[in-house]
């Protein structure tokens, strides 16, 4: 049989660029012929192609999870019937790589729709058909914009311009995807939606979006998403560490990108298909959100230049992956075609330009010099997440006496180089809007000849991946816990949360079952919220440590809302990290100089640490 090949989509140029670029979303939904022919190709691929036809929507969403099905030959029958039998790659070094071809498939079936739109314009096709050969997927930078534009999240129609050069109001694909029919493998209560929904309001079939509900909580997420992201771009230097969310941050105290992307699934999708990875292909968002992911492999292989994937374990398996097996660079990324005898692997698709997209941020730089693409690369990300590691790297820029000043101007400060103490301006009054979020200044009072350094402070989270059954999430405050669970993710009080990305039909995976001591790890970040409820004026450990034994708290929370009892989730621990950071002459990023495990702080509670005594690193 002749094979569908996954090459991206083609042709197209932008200055400085070795080939087009993807678009941030905001900036896309402003190009009025390049969305024109993406809402209309989106629509064609969704509605006049059968949901049988390997191009259609229906079949791409389905290579994630659900129906169960070989795509393209691609193993006719699961490798393992007692295995996950999608075919992506969670829990896995392949996670990252996995969805660069998967993006481009998509990618590529939509360009080819659009092409075939372009040729239909009667007014300026010329226009459009440059357009069609430009167009690629974009990108939902939620680091930076956490609650997208209304034409991905709102609105049910959208204004294009037609072939005949009218503009027109068209429904949104974007918005959502109806079923034509509604899959026989799905469980309720998918079963029983037409469409895909995001924080439906109940599970009957009549079930609507909570659209206030997911943009106030992704609101609420946006400050922890960004630090979350700028650690992982700074922080992380080994592959395991980098790509998924097993234990193993390489020391750096961060979430992997697999973690973090399992958070968007989850607060995006609340009890709607976007939070299940085994109907999560099927919502529009999916694959701008996944192209995000794939554009933050690209910037931190920029800053790790000379590092890729390891071998590693492959998880849960796959359809044509066993599990408790080894998966490396050489591992056939199933079921993307590269030829009409072999398939995509990690080891080729290294470069992007290659594949027929690049990214903004590399536009006009030498890739043959590593030094300068890191050197920009790095630029790049201080500007756009860097918060208040970029003002303290500006600090420490300063002559001493200029740093004592600005240091005294943001708070009641203390020149005591011995107690490293960061000072910080504080918000009394917790605010999580958009344009007005918490906007913390950190700047060390600690200044000698040589570095500067302050304290960051993390909760570790590590819990059994099956034993909440489901997705969920650990959310963490800071003083009090609101009495009502309904309004937890997005309380004033509310600092942060863990993540956990999980199918809830694990009756469908054996292995799922079989894997009960699989564990998932993350970070939340709780300096923004320290400086914005506390009142301490310091990270000091001296200061912080008794604060957090007596105000820090955390609760979890299935996706329906549903709250797990703390003592039923045996395997939950958290543990209170404090790093201290400096920024030593000459480094474009702050590093780790100690760590320390302050387990008394969580001890004796449940979910608590394990350990009562506090561990130290260097």
């Amino acid at each position: 049989m002749s094979h569908y090949l996954v090459t991206g989509a083609t042709g197209g140029s932008t200055s400085g660029a070795a080939a087009p670029n993807r678009l941030e979303i905001n900036d896309f939904v402003k190009q009025e012929d390049q969305f024109s022919l993406y809402i209309q190709a989106l629509q064609y691929i969704y509605s006049s192609k059968s949901q049988d036809d390997i191009d259609s929507f229906f079949q791409i969403g389905g290579i994630h999870g659900l129906p169960y099905v070989p795509w393209d030959g691609a193993g006719n029958k699961p490798v393992d019937t007692d295995a996950w039998e999608g075919y992506c790659t969670h829990g896995s070094v392949l996670f990252p790589t996995f969805h660069r071809p998967y993006v481009l498939l998509i990618e590529q079936a939509i360009q080819a729709a659009a092409v075939n739109i372009a040729a239909t314009y009667i007014v300026d096709r010329a226009r459009y058909q440059d357009a069609a050969l430009n167009l690629r997927q974009p990108y939902w930078d939620w680091a930076r914009n956490p609650v997208p534009p209304p034409e991905v999240i709102s609105l049910d129609e959208v204004t294009i311009v037609n072939s005949s050069g009218e503009k027109i109001s068209v429904p949104n694909p974007l918005r959502r995807y109806t079923f034509h029919p509604i899959d026989p493998s799905f469980p309720e209560p998918y079963q029983s939606w037409p469409t895909t929904l995001r924080h439906p309001l109940t599970d009957d079939a009549n079930a609507s979006d909570n659209v206030p509900e997911l943009k106030a909580t992704l609101r609420s997420a946006g400050p922890q998403l960004k630090t979350k992201t700028y650690n992982l771009l700074t922080r992380v230097h080994t592959w395991p560490a980098f790509s998924n969310h097993t234990p193993d941050d390489g020391g750096s105290t961060s979430n992997s990108l697999e973690g973090i992307h399992d958070s968007i699934h989850v607060d995006v999708g609340g009890n709607g298909q976007m939070s299940d990875p085994s109907v999560a292909g099927f919502d529009p968002i999916f694959f701008m959100h996944h192209a995000q992911v794939d554009r933050l492999l690209s910037l931190w292989s920029a800053l790790n230049p000379r590092v890729w994937i390891t071998d590693g374990p492959s998880g849960d398996g796959t359809w044509t992956i066993p599990p408790d097996t080894v998966v490396g660079q050489d591992t056939d990324l199933t079921p993307f075609w590269n030829t009409q005898s072999s398939y995509w692997i990690s080891a080729n698709v290294t470069d992007t330009s290659k594949m027929g997209y690049t990214y903004p941020e590399f536009n006009n730089l030498d890739m043959g010099n590593e030094a300068a693409v890191r050197s920009a690369i790095a630029a790049q990300v201080n500007k756009l997440y860097g918060g208040p590691f970029t003002k303290f790297a500006a600090a420490i820029q300063q002559p001493s006496s200029q740093v004592t000043a600005d240091a005294s101007a943001i708070g009641n400060v203390t020149s005591d180089a011995s107690s490293h103490l960061s000072d910080s301006k504080v918000n009394p009054t917790p605010n999580r809007g958009i344009d007005d979020a918490p906007q913390v200044e950190l700047v060390s009072t600690v200044r000698n000849d040589e570095q500067k350094e302050f304290w960051e402070w993390t909760a570790r989270v590590q819990i059994k991946k099956y034993e909440i059954g489901g997705s969920f999430k650990v959310l963490f405050f800071l003083d009090s816990v609101p009495s009502d669970p309904k309004g937890w993710a997005t309380d004033p009080h509310f600092v942060g949360a863990f993540h956990g990305f999980v199918n809830s039909s694990a009756e469908r995976c054996a292995n799922c079952r079989r894997q009960q001591d699989v564990v998932l790890e993350g970070f939340v970040h709780l300096n923004e919220g320290i400086a914005n409820i506390s009142n301490l004026n310091s990270f000091d450990p001296i200061v912080v440590e008794p604060y957090l034994k007596e105000n820090l708290h955390w609760r979890v929370q299935k996706v329906s809302g549903e709250v797990v009892n703390l003592d039923a989730a045996t395997s939950l621990e958290v543990v209170v990290v404090a790093t201290r950071l400096e920024l030593p002459p000459g480094d474009i990023f702050p590093v780790p100089a100690e760590t320390h495990h302050h387990h008394h702080i969580t001890h004796g509670r449940p979910g608590g640490s394990r350990h009562s005594v506090t561990s130290s690193s260097s």
